[in-house]
């Protein structure tokens, strides 16, 4: 994977579906806040905040392929975001490691439902990320539904974080961050309504998990990814569907910075994993999730999707 030009999908070891660029190339002093400096506590991070460049360089040492995005939570938190232009000008740049993501604050309205346009169009998005705990919306909200219509007449996914989160986590009143937006039950709701959207959970979906895993069983769309908290921290019964009923709709992803791929693998060769699934999991899942291709250039659509 050593600079190419294209995605190496097969010669990839893993497909990490949640990674974040937490500062711009070009600093503003702005993108450490106190939102990200408490998270970083709390996770005990110690491999500071990258911008979207550094995660290239990061995964492509590991042989790794990296789904990379900011968060807008302009309107909640009113940290200047990390450009979704800039996210996307340096994945373009890093065509053998990166697939971009965007992320639009739902607050944005109309503005934002352009902008996913325009992202799209000319920018070779592969799919946006909401943080409903740091937006401050329910998922199911209808005034973020032309956001999600846009997405899903491209046909990308939408990311959702799901369940406790770390942002706000040991500051007081959890920095005003409220833990009800992120029950994936919400989601449900989006998933009925816009069927050909893909939608991943993120993150094993503490303390609502069962409800994540009726959803991902009833609705074929969508996936869980396992970012965020180590393997060896895993509900029993996520273990036990991703072996079986679900095994072809879980995907790793890591979460970094605050947790690395590298103590995360770790951790899942300890899980009881089957052997035929752990593939599934690391990448297979992920190329049937995203439409990739062997050899395909990053930011490319595919008829797969």
């Amino acid at each position: 994977m050593e600079g190419g030009s294209h995605l190496d999908v097969e010669g990839a070891v893993a497909i990490d579906v949640h990674t974040h660029a937490e500062r711009s190339v070009e600093p503003t002093g702005e993108e450490d806040g106190y939102i990200h400096t408490a998270a970083a506590e709390y996770f005990h991070n110690d491999t500071g905040h990258p911008n979207a460049g550094e995660v290239a360089r990061y995964y492509r040492e590991r042989q790794m392929i990296a789904v990379v995005f900011p968060v807008d939570s302009e309107s909640t938190t009113g940290e200047t975001r990390v450009s979704n232009v800039e996210v996307a000008e340096i994945a373009a740049a890093n065509p053998d490691v990166l697939i971009p993501f965007a992320s639009i604050d739902p607050a944005k309205g109309r503005k934002g439902v352009e902008e996913a346009r325009r992202l799209i169009a000319d920018h070779g998005i592969r799919g946006f990320k909401f943080h409903p705990n740091v937006q401050a919306f329910y998922p199911n909200d209808r005034a973020v539904y032309p956001l999600y219509e846009a997405i899903a007449e491209a046909g990308l996914p939408a990311l959702f974080h799901t369940g406790h989160s770390g942002m706000g986590a040991g500051l007081p009143g959890g920095g005003g961050i409220r833990l009800k937006y992120s029950n994936p039950i919400y989601v449900d709701d989006v998933a009925a309504d816009l069927p050909e959207m893909p939608i991943v959970l993120a993150h094993p979906s503490f303390p609502w998990q069962d409800e994540a895993i009726s959803i991902a069983l009833h609705k074929p769309q969508v996936y869980i990814d396992l970012s965020g908290w180590s393997p060896k921290y895993f509900p029993p019964q996520l273990v036990k569907y991703a072996n079986t009923l679900l095994k072809e709709r879980v995907l790793f992803g890591s979460d970094f910075p605050v947790i690395t791929p590298d103590r995360w693998l770790a951790d899942f060769e300890e899980l009881e994993i089957r052997d035929e699934v752990r593939p599934l999991i690391l990448k297979q899942n992920a190329i049937r999730l995203l439409g990739l291709g062997e050899g395909e250039p990053a930011g490319q659509e595919t008829s797969a999707r």
